[in-house]
């Protein structure tokens, strides 16, 4: 399908800024929206500027305003949440109001405006800890977090559209995508920024489980081949890179990229209720490849080393709070 002007929402977050830009760069007018707040912070969004970028602000767990914003839209990619699964265990009702309602939301909305194309974004943490690997899109889903629960409810919630109403989405399905911009509450940029800082002790959580790594710029081209194939309509799609590699061997590539002798240290506030930890993600990516032709371009090694130039500029790192774990 060829389209030329889409709503991102959670456009100020992370993958939804990088999303945003490749958008841009394809010559696409690009209606971003971002989380209103009483500081009129467009978060990574300030730092985008494009003749076709229309930034609206507000809040998908308003229906009225999901209407409006999705009103002569071709396309929708949902990507507004709350992420964080540490702070799902302290507000657990709010990730269901954002993240299941405001899927709700986006869905009405698009049926109502007759929207061509909608992406759903979900997680591979719905999966919870692998029964078997890699993990293809038949895995069941396994609610070991309030956030993975609530992700599961929204992919649910998402797919009643499309069985129901004829609503043409597709569920997209990330595995651990990481690079400049991430928050520093995730394993990667949270190792980066310690050792950019200057700490000679890492203080992490479990570095025994294993993730699917894939970068953002692969991640955002993942989403945008999704967008254009018919065939993905109706589809559950993981978008990962089909390897896995536990977090303490992330730990010692990053410190051998960066040349550093730091040490790990455990913090028991970053580990997670036993029974919640995901100990293995390995994604099976064989459904993109073969509906879109997707295949990720970068490698663990060439990721991480254009994420940790981007957080070793000193404009960026000032950004984040390396010495606070915010969950």
């Amino acid at each position: 399908m060829q389209f030329s002007k889409c709503l991102v929402t959670g456009a100020d977050g992370f993958i939804g800024s990088h999303l945003t830009e490749l958008l841009l760069d394809k010559g696409m007018a690009v209606r971003a929206l971002s989380c209103y707040n009483s500081f009129n912070s467009w978060g990574w969004l300030e730092d985008i500027q494009h003749a076709n970028l229309e930034v609206v602000t507000g809040d998908v767990r308003d229906p009225y305003f999901c209407k409006q914003i999705t009103n002569d839209i071709q396309v929708v990619f949902h990507l507004a949440a709350l992420i964080a699964i540490p702070y799902s265990y302290h507000a657990p009702h709010s990730y269901l109001e954002t993240n299941v309602a405001g899927t709700l939301n986006i869905c009405q909305a698009a049926r109502d405006n007759m929207v061509k194309r909608v992406l759903i974004t979900s997680t591979s943490e719905v999966y919870g800890t692998a029964q078997y690997v890699p993990i293809d899109e038949n895995h069941p889903k396994q609610a070991q977090s309030p956030y993975s629960a609530s992700k599961i409810g929204a992919d649910a919630i998402a797919m009643s559209y499309y069985n129901a109403f004829g609503l043409p989405l597709t569920i997209v399905r990330p595995f651990n995508t990481y690079g400049p911009r991430q928050s520093a509450r995730a394993l990667i940029p949270s190792i980066v920024t310690q050792i950019a800082t200057g700490a000679v002790e890492i203080r992490l959580g479990d570095l025994r489980p294993t993730r699917d790594f894939v970068y953002v710029k692969d991640t955002c081209k993942g989403f945008l081949s999704i967008a254009e194939s018919d065939a993905t309509i109706g589809e559950e799609i993981n978008i990962a890179s089909n390897t896995e590699i536990s977090m303490q061997e992330t730990f010692e590539l990053i410190a051998e990229i960066m040349g550093s002798n730091v040490q790990f240290v455990a913090d028991a506030e970053r580990f997670r209720p036993e029974k919640s930890e995901v100990f293995r993600l390995w994604g099976d990516n064989t459904k993109i490849h073969e509906l879109t032709g997707f295949i990720p371009k970068y490698s663990l090694r060439q990721g991480l080393s254009e994420t940790i130039q981007w957080f070793s500029n000193k404009e960026n790192l000032a950004k984040y709070k390396a010495n606070i774990y915010n969950i």
